[in-house]
Parts: structure tokens; sequence; C-alpha cells
């Protein structure tokens, strides 16, 4: 590392699991805090864009989601394949099965507050 003369990133969620010495050698550390309500609001927003068909999406439940913004796009993107593959405009049903398949993966508890409302 310490040869390399090239921009090099590395992403992590889990900054604990990194070796101390390794991490002496970073130069810049960036940390981006979780997104609060608001934030993950704005997110979602802009991940569906305007020619993709959508039916009913609530923008203020889906943020409702305790999730960072890499998971968002990954339901979000999930669950637009799911409506393409049924036919339909993407509708809340269809974010709602991609969010337990995201879940099973993160290994968490997907709770009634969370969802209460989307169908």
């Amino acid at each position: 590392m310490e040869v390399y003369r090239g921009l090099a990133i590395l992403t992590t969620n889990l900054r604990s699991a990194i070796d101390p010495a390794f991490l002496r050698r970073i130069r810049f550390v960036v940390q981006f805090p979780f997104p609060d309500v608001a934030q993950r609001t704005e997110i979602w927003r802009r991940m569906f864009p305007t020619p993709l068909p959508t039916e009913g999406i609530n923008l203020s439940r889906l943020a409702q989601l305790n999730v960072p913004g890499g998971n968002i796009r990954t339901i979000a993107l999930n669950a637009a394949f799911l409506a393409a593959d049924a036919g339909e405009p993407l509708q809340m049903k269809h974010l709602l099965r991609a969010t337990r398949s995201e879940y099973v993966k993160l290994e968490k508890t997907l709770t009634e507050t969370e969802v209460d409302g989307w169908i």
C-alpha cells in the first residue's frame, strides 16, 4: 500500500473490523452519518426516476425503514425488478417483498411498526 501511487478507496460499514495497523496507513477517513428520517425520505424520492411507472408509493412510510442509503437502493432496485416481472407499476407491495428479502440478508427483524400501512 505504501508504494502504490494511484487512488485507492476502501469502504466499510464495520470500521471495528479494520486492523489498527492497516488503518494507520490510510491518509483520509470519511465517516458518513446514518441518515435520519428526512434524509431517508429524500433518498427514497431519488430512487424512483420520473419515467418509472409507480402507483401508490408512500415515501414517508418507506422512510420509516431504519436502513442506510445502500440498502434503500438495493430494496428499490429489487422492487422495480419484481414490478417489471409482474408487468405492473411499482407499488408498495413490491417494495414490501424486496424489503423482507433485504432484511433477511441483513439478519434484521422487520417490525410491524416499520411496515404499518404499506398495503
